[in-house]
């Protein structure tokens, strides 16, 4: 079959169906609003401010310094593993503008998390904020990382600001940053080191976000800076945002939809970016009223948040004229909580690490809610049958389910020095390659896309996607677990959670309790993957072959029938 069109009806009226992205590098964006818009305030976080010339003169320093004392050369890659703040934009501006790669980290993560990027990155620098060194300096000492920048957040807010930083942060003091191949973000700057020419093109790697699959380890994404600014560009033409915005930054910029929709796409436009470092609802509206901001992105779980707030109505939320996000369908009573509190739709979409942010988002004059929306500019995406051996069948028509496949100019490389890995997720259909998404899923008869399951075996808490099978290698390390397999566990507040089905080793059966599990397990991974329940069994189901029916635990667990006892092993 062609590409479908049937989602050209309901088109917005006048907008291009294909796009025209400027042909530069993500640096360049950032020196050209610079050059337009100097004395604009780009960044607010904690009552500290920032103009475009000011973070520009930031990002050339650290790029600076990064080549000078860090050895950063065109194409390597660096570790960014800091929380929402100035420390990120700065960071991931200045590794782009070094001629480098970013390889965005969730903060959450952990020692073992840290030491399988660093490995399969080959990264020698990572910039970490100070509250994760005890996870980042190890990594230094055995000989994975040459130097980590410790950034400490309270250098960069106002002292006297009313919204204060969590206090755990707040009581860093980066005089406690000492030790080999540990720089103060401070120092890095003071040193006043100016970079070489910028030598990147627009199809050079840019950022690697890392995506978990089913079989263990995350996999990098390779994305050029071309692939990169097709979703940042696309999304400021789809839902226009100019130069007078004021963005609110609640979602992770490690994430690509935040990576993309509250930081790359303001700063093409010269819009303001407001920061908040962690979720808290009475700071997030207390800014929206402040800042009178006009874009919110968010996931479902902050906008459940928000609406359950007894004290929202306080808050004058009326400069909002934008708002939306994805990671979960949005329930259709919240939706309405949210139309009835701002008088704005909730704009829902669909991406992933691999297509850089959004394939799919709803049109704006015609959202739908529960709906992934329709595909969006030169995005051809079709459902193909899946067999049960998990391959792809014969193409399908509208309202018949099964695999979401996309091609499109954001789809990513491949996964970093993985084929076997890429070679799996890629097929071609009428000479054009398609992405395999692992998602279930059917069209209307109005081109408007709808998920109904996942192929892959994927948890979907609170928006963050947790993988099994890398809790399971995380798991086994457990010297007291014989055998574990993690499935999804409903949540009434999370959506899903991540429960363990747990065989105990013989000399542990008896002693080994669901909390020693979960306190180890806090120890060895980021807190939103850890299991928040244990189930004990004698041995876990199998097929005939051999292998676990996790699918089979997991309808059970949503069926309320799970034949397993928490607690201690019987």
């Amino acid at each position: 079959m062609p590409m479908m069109t049937r989602h050209y009806a309901i088109w917005p009226e006048g907008m291009p169906k294909s796009l025209n992205a400027p042909d530069r590098t993500l640096f360049a964006n950032l020196a050209e609003t610079a050059a337009r818009f100097p004395d604009r305030k780009a960044l607010i976080f904690y009552g500290r401010e920032w103009t475009y010339a000011g973070l520009l003169a930031d990002v050339e320093r650290l790029a600076g310094w990064m080549q000078a004392k860090a050895g950063i050369q065109k194409g390597d890659r660096v570790l960014l593993c800091v929380q929402n703040s100035p420390h990120f934009v700065i960071g991931y501006f200045a590794t782009l503008r070094a001629d480098a790669v970013v390889v965005p980290v969730n903060p959450m993560s952990r020692s073992a998390e840290l030491e399988h990027l660093a490995r399969d990155t080959g990264a020698r620098l990572m910039i970490g904020g100070q509250e994760g060194l005890g996870d980042s300096a190890p990594l230094i000492a055995s000989g994975l990382l040459d130097r980590v920048l410790v950034a400490t957040y309270a250098q960069g807010t106002d002292p006297a600001a009313d919204i204060p930083l969590p206090e755990a942060l707040a009581a860093l003091d980066p005089a406690d940053v000492q030790g080999p191949g540990l720089t103060r973000w401070e120092d890095a700057l003071a040193a006043g080191h100016q970079p070489g020419p910028h030598l990147a093109k627009p199809d050079d790697l840019a950022v690697i976000p890392y995506s978990s699959g089913t079989t263990g380890q995350p996999k990098g994404c390779m994305h050029s800076h071309r692939t990169v600014m097709e979703t940042a560009w696309g999304g400021l033409i789809w839902n226009p945002s100019n130069e007078t915005d004021v963005h609110l930054a609640t979602l992770p910029f490690f994430h690509v939809t935040g990576m993309q929709g509250v930081m790359n796409g303001p700063v093409i436009k010269g819009g303001c970016i407001v920061i908040l470092i962690r979720w808290n609802r009475a700071h997030a509206a207390a800014l929206i009223q402040r800042h009178r901001v006009t874009r919110w992105r968010s996931i479902t779980t902050m906008a459940i948040d928000l609406v359950n707030d007894p004290d929202v109505a306080s808050y004058d939320l009326s400069s909002l004229k934008a708002i939306g996000g994805g990671g979960a369908s949005m329930p259709e009573a919240v939706a309405a909580k949210l139309k009835a509190i701002t008088g704005l739709d909730y704009i829902e979409g669909y991406g992933l690490s691999e297509t850089m942010a959004a394939t799919h988002t709803n049109p704006v004059h015609a959202p739908k809610r529960q709906c992934l929306g329709v595909p969006m500019f030169d995005v051809d995406s079709r459902i193909l049958a899946v067999t049960e051996s998990g391959d792809v069948g014969a193409e399908l028509g509208p309202n018949e389910v099964g695999e979401i496949v996309t091609h499109g100019p954001q789809v990513f490389l491949g996964y970093w020095n993985n084929p076997k890995a890429t070679a799996e997720v890629f097929l071609e259909i009428e000479g054009k390659r398609f992405f395999r998404t692992g998602d279930l899923g059917y069209y209307d008869e109005n081109g408007y896309f709808f998920m109904v399951d996942r192929v892959k075996r994927m948890i979907n808490a609170s928006g963050f996607k947790v993988w099994p099978a890398e809790v399971e290698a995380l798991m086994h390390h457990h010297p007291d677990i014989a055998e574990v397999c993690v499935i999804a566990a409903p949540d009434p507040r999370r959506g899903e959670t991540v429960k363990a089905c747990v065989v105990a080793t013989p000399k542990a059966r008896g002693r080994l309790t669901e909390r020693d599990v979960i306190d180890w397990c806090k120890t060895q991974m980021a807190a939103y993957k850890c299991p928040t329940q244990v189930a004990f069994m004698d041995s876990l189901p199998r097929s005939g072959a051999g292998k676990v029916l996790w699918r089979a635990l997991t309808e059970a667990e949503f069926a309320g029938q799970t034949n397993s006892r928490t607690g201690t092993q019987p």
